[in-house]
């Protein structure tokens, strides 16, 4: 039974909210974790989503673990058993030219040069270098209470890259990759969509999409050398890992249970009522939901109107298309060599080849903000059952999915069938046979992952990554007791945790505690 009274109640069991309530309850708060869904996790799950297989384990949101700071893991005290991708990126084209990028970067340069030419291995040996060098610098700021873009460069990032941090948060992806004279513009188009739009409602010219771009080259986990892991057992495990911790150390945590408002006694948070009429009282309420439904659950001008306001001018539905799949096999891709390594568990890039990629991303982008479903979009391919076959049902059915970067946020759910159709035929294109080898589909539209993951606009990052520091949702909203701690706040949106640590730090200097 959820109990009337509680020093804490957290609302939402995203990651983010079970971080929060790993530290709170370790430092002696009573606390409670209020979760609408039937299961744990948000976004962050494991999943056996396919009705024709059954068995086969599947992460439907996120995909990869690669932001999570390692100082968080420390601080936690857990272990989240991660598997390194080599090669972690697979570019391959319609011809024989390819990319499979790995550890071993030698053979990396030796395939840019025969493939592209030696002045895009310049590039990407310049690029590379500064991007470590920033995610160094920065790395300890994710762990502490934001600061204005100039403070941060002044205060965390070394003099000769403060401007170039400035202009990358403040300024686009193709404009940071132009710095570089990358000569493949397939190249350039690669890195603009994988780091620049992934999860954006945003085209590779906007404002801020170089912050994206910097936030998914942040990935400092340890064996990581700045790529994306797969969780073992998929994203499912990152959430198990800190429900765990979370009970161990006194917190209660609800599944289908839904909070309709937050209740508030003389302006300050008084608890929260609950989709059944019940309440569960509290001096403290911290939302680990997005914060377009925190606004929804406060009293109508309780929160600052600036806050407010602020929000509402960057509130973004979101715009990616999440096609996960089963398949009975593994396909093959015409342009590798038979010799070559295996390009699975690799993030694995189709991207318009023909003319200008870059030209072509923007027409893509024009597409999605007039309406269409652009005729090909750009898709990171993952397959992850060769590196982690844990997820695999007995039958030996393989877990992929597409993740589509672009489609227009009002996407008709009628319209589903025939395009994944026509992403299906994008990839036999690269790996004949492939669609054939399709044995169950579960594709998720904005408006899907708003209803199967509870995000507001069906957004990934809650607020879009084009809004970054002190311009995300703060973690004290303005109104004493109700705090904010998801992906919409600092420092971004993704499999991060930090949130999470830093509104439960602030939580705790607010009420004169001290984490244990």
């Amino acid at each position: 039974m959820v109990p009337e009274r509680a020093d804490v109640v957290i609302i939402g069991a995203g990651h983010n909210g079970l971080v929060s309530a790993v530290l709170l309850a370790r430092a002696g708060l009573d606390v409670v974790v209020l979760e609408a869904a039937d299961v744990l996790g948000g976004a962050a799950r494991t999943e056996r989503p396919f009705p024709r297989v059954p068995g086969l384990g599947h992460s439907t949101g996120s995909y990869l673990l690669g932001l999570m700071p390692p100082e968080l893991l420390k601080t936690l005290d857990v272990d989240i058993p991660v598997l390194r991708r080599d090669p972690h990126y697979f570019l391959p084209t319609r011809g024989d030219a390819y990319l499979l990028f790995g550890t071993d970067r030698e053979a990396t340069r030796a395939q840019m040069t025969r493939f592209f030419s030696p002045a895009d291995v310049a590039a990407d040996d310049a690029m590379q270098a500064e991007l470590g060098a920033l995610r160094d610098d920065l790395g300890p700021a994710w762990l502490a209470e934001p600061l204005p873009v100039e403070e941060t460069a002044a205060r965390y990032i070394r003099p000769a890259l403060q401007q170039t941090f400035v202009d990358l948060v403040r300024g686009s992806v193709a404009d940071y990759l132009a710095r570089f004279d990358f000569r493949s513009d397939l190249l350039v188009s690669m890195y603009a969509v994988t780091d620049g739009l992934s999860g954006l409602n945003a085209g590779p010219d906007d404002p801020g999409t170089g912050h994206n771009f910097l936030v998914h080259n942040m990935c400092r986990l340890p064996g990581a050398d700045g790529t994306w892991m797969i969780a073992k057992g998929g994203m499912g495990t990152v959430s198990r890992t800190f429900a765990d911790a979370a009970r161990a150390a006194g917190a209660q945590l609800f599944t289908g249970t839904a909070v309709s408002a937050v209740t508030l006694q003389g302006g300050a948070a008084a608890g929260v009522v609950l989709a059944d009429g019940r309440e569960v009282r509290a001096n403290v309420v911290l939302a680990a939901c997005d914060p377009y439904r925190l606004m929804e659950l406060m009293p109508d001008g309780a929160l600052p109107a600036e806050l407010t306001a602020r929000l509402a001018a960057v509130r973004r539905p979101g715009t990616t298309l999440k096609v996960n799949l089963a398949l009975s096999g593994l396909p093959r891709f015409s342009c590798l060599p038979p010799d070559a390594p295996s390009p699975f568990g690799a993030t694995i890039h189709l991207l318009p080849d023909s003319g200008s990629p870059m030209a072509a991303l923007r027409a893509m982008w024009t597409d999605v903000v007039e309406g269409r479903l652009p005729d090909e979009p750009t898709i990171e391919w993952y397959l992850h059952t060769t590196v982690d076959p844990s997820l695999q049902d007995a039958a030996g059915h393989h877990s992929s999915a597409l993740f589509v970067q672009s489609v227009p946020a009002t996407m008709d759910e009628a319209a589903v069938p025939s395009y994944v159709e026509r992403l299906l035929a994008i990839c036999d294109s690269y790996a004949p046979g492939t669609s054939a080898l399709v044995a169950d589909v579960f594709a998720l539209t904005p408006a899907g992952i708003e209803s199967h993951f509870g995000i507001t606009g069906g957004h990934i990052h809650h607020v879009d990554n084009t809004v970054s520091f002190t311009d995300r949702m703060p973690y004290a909203v303005g109104v004493d007791g109700v705090y904010a701690g998801s992906a919409g706040c600092f420092p971004a949106g993704s499999v991060i945790g930090a949130a999470g640590h830093n509104a439960a730090q602030r939580i705790l200097r607010d009420l004169s505690r001290s984490p244990r």
